[in-house]
C-alpha cells in the first residue's frame, strides 16, 4: 500500500458503516467484575482513539509500534527517557532549540549526560566512550539543513550499542524512512507536518524493537503526557492529506531556493544537500526529497527588520509544517535557549532566517520576497 493510499485507509470499518473514526472521550472504562480485567482501563494508559491514531502513525513509519503524545518535545523526552543513569547521548550541536534545552538542564538532573558534537558525520569510534548508549540525529539538521549519513551512524552507533534517535519532523514518512535504514526510534513533532494546519499540538514517536516500545508505553503511563482523544481525532483526519499537502509545499521550495540564488541581495541560501556534494549525495541516498524548509541570510546591505515587516504572507512566528508559510530567526526564537557560543558554534548566525514554505500559490510567495527585498534595500 502507497503512503497517500496508507493514510487515507489505515482505518477501516467503523461501527454504523461510518467513514471516519468515532471520537471517544470517555476518560475510564469498566472492567470484567470477575477478572478485574479490560482493553482499556484508563485514558492515560490507553485510549481506544489514540490507539488508532497510533496505528495510522505506525502504518506510515511502516514500524511495528507507534505512540502518541502531547507535543513533540514530550515525545523527544519519551524516547531519551530509554536512557539510564550514567548514560551519555550525542548530538548535533545544532539540534533544536527545545531538544538543547531537555538535554542542557534537565537530563543532567536525571543523571544523563549530553555531548554535542560539531558533525555527526565526522564521528568515528574514538568519540564513543563506555557510557554512550545514544545518538540522537536531525537529518536535515534544524535550521543549518545539514545532512548526516544515517546509514553510517547506525552501523557506527550499534558497534558500540548504542541507540539511534531520529528526528524525523521535518522529512516525515512520506520523503524519509529511518527505521528502514536501521534506527531504533523515530520522533516527529506531529504538530508541524503531520498536522499541517498550526492549530494543533502532538508528538510521535516509532520503533520496530518490542522492548523500547515496552519503554515508551511506560513512559506513556507514568509521565502522562499523552494525546487527548479530540486532539487524536484531528491528527488521524490531518494526516489523510500529508502527502498531498507535502508535495505543494515541497514544490513551492524549490522555486523559492532557485529564486533567491539568482539574487544578488540574498548572501547564502541553505537547503538539503546545499553544504556539499557529498551530503548532497548522501540525502539523495537516504530520502526521496528536500522538504520544505529553506534558511538564508540577506546581503548586509539590507536591513532585515524591514525585510520581516514588507513581508505580506509569511507570518513571523515559530514552528513549521502548515499550509501556511512561516519564517523566524532562530537566534532569537527557535534556538533561543542556546547561548550566544553554542549558537555560534552550531553555525546559527544572529542573521539566519528560517522560511517553512505553504501551499500558497509559488508565484504569490516569490513576488512577496521580491519587494520585501526591495523594501529592504531602501
Amino acid at each position: 500500500m502507497h503512503i497517500q493510499t496508507a493514510a487515507v485507509h489505515t482505518l477501516r470499518d467503523f461501527e454504523h458503516g461510518a467513514v471516519v473514526p468515532p471520537v471517544h472521550l470517555a476518560s475510564t472504562f469498566e472492567l470484567d467484575r470477575a477478572s478485574e480485567e479490560g482493553e482499556y482501563a484508563y485514558q492515560r494508559g490507553a485510549n481506544p482513539t489514540r490507539a488508532q491514531l497510533e496505528t495510522v502513525l505506525a502504518a506510515l513509519e511502516g514500524a511495528a509500534h507507534g505512540f502518541a503524545f502531547a507535543s513533540g518535545m514530550a515525545a523527544t523526552a519519551a524516547a531519551l527517557s530509554t536512557l539510564q543513569v550514567g548514560d551519555e547521548v550525542l548530538l548535533p550541536a545544532s539540534v533544536y532549540g527545545g531538544t538543547y534545552r531537555f538535554v542542557d538542564l534537565v537530563l543532567p538532573g536525571r543523571g544523563v549526560t549530553g555531548r554535542f558534537v560539531d558533525d555527526l558525520g565526522a564521528l568515528t569510534d574514538e568519540d564513543f566512550t563506555p557510557a554512550t548508549r545514544a545518538v540522537f540525529v536531525e537529518t536535515p539538521a534544524n535550521p543549518t539543513l545539514r545532512i548526516t549519513d544515517l546509514r553510517r551512524i547506525v552501523e557506527l552507533a550499534h558497534r558500540h550499542g548504542a541507540l539511534v534517535i531520529v528526528d524525523n519532523t521535518f522529512m516525515t514518512p512520506v520523503l524519509q524512512r529511518p527505521l528502514e535504514l536501521g534506527a531504533d526510534l523515530v520522533v516527529q513533532s506531529a504538530t508541524k507536518y503531520l498536522a499541517g494546519h498550526s492549530d494543533l499540538l502532538a508528538g510521535a514517536v516509532t520503533t520496530d524493537d518490542d522492548e523500547l516500545a515496552a519503554a515508551l508505553a511506560l513512559a506513556q503511563k507514568a509521565q502522562g503526557g499523552v494525546l487527548a482523544p479530540q486532539d487524536s481525532f484531528r491528527l488521524i483526519q490531518s494526516l489523510k492529506t500529508l502527502p498531498l499537502r507535502l508535495e505543494r509545499q515541497q514544490a513551492n521550495a524549490e522555486e523559492i531556493v532557485a529564486h533567491l540564488r539568482e539574487r544578488e541581495d540574498v548572501r547564502q541560501v541553505w537547503y538539503p544537500g546545499s553544504h556539499s556534494a557529498e551530503e548532497a549525495r548522501i540525502h539523495a541516498s537516504q530520502a526521496t526529497g528536500r522538504g520544505a524548509v529553506l534558511s538564508f541570510e540577506l546581503a548586509p546591505a539590507l536591513d532585515r527588520t524591514r525585510f520581516l515587516q514588507a513581508l505580506r504572507y509569511p507570518a513571523y512566528a515559530v514552528s513549521l509544517g502548515g499550509v501556511e508559510s512561516l519564517i523566524c530567526r532562530p537566534a532569537t526564537m527557535t534556538h533561543e535557549a542556546m547561548t550566544p557560543e553554542a549558537r555560534a558554534h552550531a553555525g546559527i548566525s544572529e542573521e539566519l532566517l528560517r522560511l517553512s514554505v505553504g501551499i500558497e500559490d509559488a508565484r504569490d510567495l516569490l513576488a512577496d520576497l521580491d519587494q520585501a527585498l526591495e523594501a529592504a534595500a531602501r
